[in-house]
């Protein structure tokens, strides 16, 4: 990508106004000293010392922290969490990120806040390995009381949105913000307004969204229109192109080390690579970056591969952070996809 054409797009996020609806949740990373070892008096099990406590936005808050470092403007989470101390670690959290505005976000006794744990065992000068992590979920359905008031903060924003993100998390269905009611409500917003960019990924599957952009990864492409996974480029490129055509909506399929598809109801099918390793990796929250950085793109007048670039830009950045859930920022993406001749 030339660079003129890089800020051209880039400079249109401050203007952009994004709302992220979905599961949020709490990362909260717990840094281990192994050189600091105990043995418990009470029950002669090894103690593990916490010596540092890090509280960030997940699920859906790490595609709000993508939003937020690439400067996005205005950025409404439309979500829940619990009237308790993660609850007030997550809102802190939100609160943070510039751009963020919390009115649509609502804190409830009749939902926990939804929490991953990740105790870190971190030695200097050597990456952070995560033991196993402590899960805080709600196991219950959604009330209708929360389905209702989500839904009208939803409707109440669409007017004044350039886009909004889909985000779904959670392994129990009905358990969390996207539930059969929260999309009836997001289909009839699609209806009225079709020019709206509405995005949608779902950890469980596609299946019972309305049809706006789908992004996923290859295997729930496979699982979403019944055919089979990890097969050769062009028949995904096809099955991604059958599914636009249907949706008469954009499909991103992310493909891991063989980079991204994007496919337009128009028949454009374009294939971006992905960047070469430099080095460790760890893929979490890559796939999270690469839609903040999709929609982002899309809202700001990029074209099909244009966006798809920035977004396989971002996923490379955030792969190569290591014991934490990355992010990328506009000035590291203008590094690695535009470098100095």
């Amino acid at each position: 990508m030339k660079s003129g054409r890089f800020k051209e797009i880039t400079s249109q996020y401050a203007r952009l106004r994004v709302a992220v609806v979905g599961d949020f949740s709490l990362d909260r990373y717990l840094e281990i000293d192994p050189a600091r070892p105990e043995t418990s008096i009470e029950t002669g099990l090894p103690v593990f010392n916490v010596t540092k406590i890090r509280s960030l936005p997940g699920s859906a808050g790490t595609i709000l922290n993508n939003l937020s470092a690439l400067g996005v403007g205005t950025i409404y989470p439309v979500g829940f969490c619990g009237l308790d101390g993660e609850g007030f670690e997550l809102r802190r959290a939100l609160e943070q990120c510039p751009g963020v505005v919390m009115d649509h976000f609502l804190q409830t006794d009749a939902r926990q806040t939804f929490t991953y744990c990740k105790p870190l065992i971190c030695t200097p000068g050597v990456t952070p390995r995560e033991l196993n992590r402590f899960d805080t979920k709600n196991w219950t359905p959604t009330p209708p009381t929360v389905e209702d008031r989500l839904a009208q903060s939803l409707q109440l924003l669409a007017a004044q949105l350039d886009a909004i993100i889909l985000m779904d998390q959670v392994e129990a269905p009905e358990t969390g913000v996207l539930t059969a009611r929260m999309r009836e409500s997001i289909s009839r917003i699609h209806k009225e307004r079709p020019a709206l960019l509405i995005s949608a990924d779902s950890r469980r599957n596609l299946r019972g969204f309305p049809p706006v952009i789908f992004k996923m990864n290859a295997v729930e492409l496979a699982a979403l229109t019944d055919g089979p996974a990890n097969v050769d480029l062009s028949i995904i490129e096809q099955a991604a192109l059958a599914l636009a055509r249907l949706n008469q909506e954009m499909v991103f399929v992310t493909l891991a080390e063989r980079g991204m598809i994007g496919a337009n109801p128009h028949g454009t099918i374009e294939h971006v690579p992905a960047f070469p390793l430099r080095g460790e990796v760890d893929i979490v929250g890559a796939g999270d970056a690469v839609t903040a950085n999709l929609i982002s793109a899309l809202a700001a007048g990029a074209g099909l591969r244009e966006a798809l670039e920035l977004a396989s830009a971002a996923a490379s950045i955030v792969i190569h952070q290591l014991g934490t859930t990355g992010t990328a920022n506009v000035s590291q993406l203008h590094e690695l996809l535009c470098p100095p001749s």
